[in-house]
C-alpha cells in the first residue's frame, strides 16, 4: 500500500501559501488524479467545505479510490443534527458519484463536544452502521483536542498536522497512544502549506522572525545535496503508527515529483534543528495575524 493520500483543497479553491496556479483546472485534475491511480495512490482527501471539490472529483468520474470526507461545522441551533449529517453525507456521496466513504471526518472537534455532541456522535454512528461510510473520525489542529474527544467516543480515524517543523504529535505522546488503541492516524500539512518547499528568497517578509531557521535550512540542504521534498516526506513516512501521509499538489508534475521523492531513504542527518512549537509558525490559521 502506497502511504501517500492525495488532498484536494487546490481542486475547489485557491490554497496554499506557496500555490501559483489557484484553483486547478479540470483538465489538470484529471491528469493528477490518472497519475495518482497509476503510482497506487488509492485513497482522496476532500471535505464538503473545499469549495466545488467533490462536485468537480465527480464530474471526473473516478471511481478507483477510497475517499475521505470532513462535515462542515455543525449550524447553530440545528434541530435535528442525525437529519442534518444524513443530509450532508448523501449530498456528497451524490456529488463524488459513489455509494460509500472510506471515512467521514469531525472538521471542528468543538462540536462533539458542545451540547449537540451527543447527537453527533449517535448520528456519526448510525450512518456507519447504514454502511454509508466505513469509519467515522475528527480533523484536529492540535493534539490536545484528543484528550477530551477520546474520552467521549470511539473514533477510527484521526487526521492531524505533521511536519519537521511541527512534532507535536509525536513529543505530545498522541501517536504512539493512539496507534496502540489501533486508531488509524493520517498526517497532513508535510510542507506546512508548501513553505518548507519555498526557495530561500522567496519566503514572504512575514516570516522573517524564523530567518535564522530558514537560513539553516537551506544551508543544510544544499551542503547535503538534499531536496526540501525529500527530506519533508522522509520524516512522516518513516513512522510507522502513520497510516497515511495526505499531500495536495498544484500540477501533476508535483505530484510526480512526490512520488518519486517519497521513495527516498536516509536518516544519517540530524534535523532536530527544525522543531518548533511556535503557533505563530506552526499554524498556518495564525498566518494572517503576520
Amino acid at each position: 500500500m502506497n502511504k501517500l493520500a492525495l488532498g484536494t483543497a487546490q481542486f475547489g479553491q485557491k490554497y496554499g501559501i506557496a500555490n501559483q496556479e489557484g484553483q486547478l483546472k479540470i483538465p489538470e485534475i484529471e491528469k493528477i488524479l490518472k497519475f495518482a491511480k497509476n503510482s497506487n495512490i488509492d485513497l482522496i482527501d476532500t471535505a464538503i467545505a473545499y469549495g466545488d471539490s467533490e462536485q468537480i472529483i465527480g464530474k471526473v468520474g473516478i471511481k478507483d479510490f477510497k475517499f475521505v470526507s470532513k462535515l462542515p461545522n455543525l449550524p447553530k441551533n440545528c434541530l435535528d443534527v442525525n437529519s442534518w449529517v444524513k443530509k450532508m453525507v448523501q449530498s456528497s456521496l451524490d456529488r463524488l458519484g459513489i455509494e460509500s466513504l472510506y471515512g467521514l471526518l469531525v472538521h471542528k472537534t468543538e462540536n462533539l463536544l458542545g451540547e449537540s455532541g451527543k447527537e453527533l456522535i449517535q448520528a456519526l454512528n448510525t450512518i456507519k452502521q447504514n454502511g454509508l461510510v466505513k469509519k467515522v473520525g475528527i480533523s484536529i489542529y492540535d493534539p490536545s483536542e484528543c484528550d477530551q474527544v477520546i474520552n467521549h467516543t470511539r473514533i477510527d480515524i484521526v487526521q492531524a498536522p505533521l511536519n519537521i517543523i511541527d512534532r507535536r504529535l509525536v513529543t505530545s505522546g498522541w501517536l504512539s497512544k493512539l496507534y496502540s488503541e489501533e486508531i488509524e492516524i493520517h498526517t497532513r500539512s508535510v510542507f506546512l502549506q508548501g513553505l518548507l518547499l519555498m526557495p530561500r528568497k522567496n519566503i514572504p517578509k512575514i516570516f522573517r522572525k524564523w530567518s535564522q531557521l530558514f537560513d539553516q535550512w537551506s544551508i543544510k540542504l544544499k551542503k547535503n545535496n538534499l531536496s526540501a521534498t525529500e527530506v519533508c516526506l522522509l520524516y512522516p513516512l518513516s513512522l510507522k503508527e502513520i497510516s497515511r501521509v495526505v499531500v495536495g499538489v498544484d500540477n501533476v508534475l508535483q505530484l510526480d515529483d512526490i512520488v518519486k521523492k517519497s521513495k527516498f531513504d536516509q536518516s544519517e542527518i540530524d534535523w532536530n534543528f527544525m522543531i518548533s512549537k511556535d503557533q505563530m509558525l506552526i499554524n498556518p490559521t495564525n498566518w494572517k495575524k503576520l
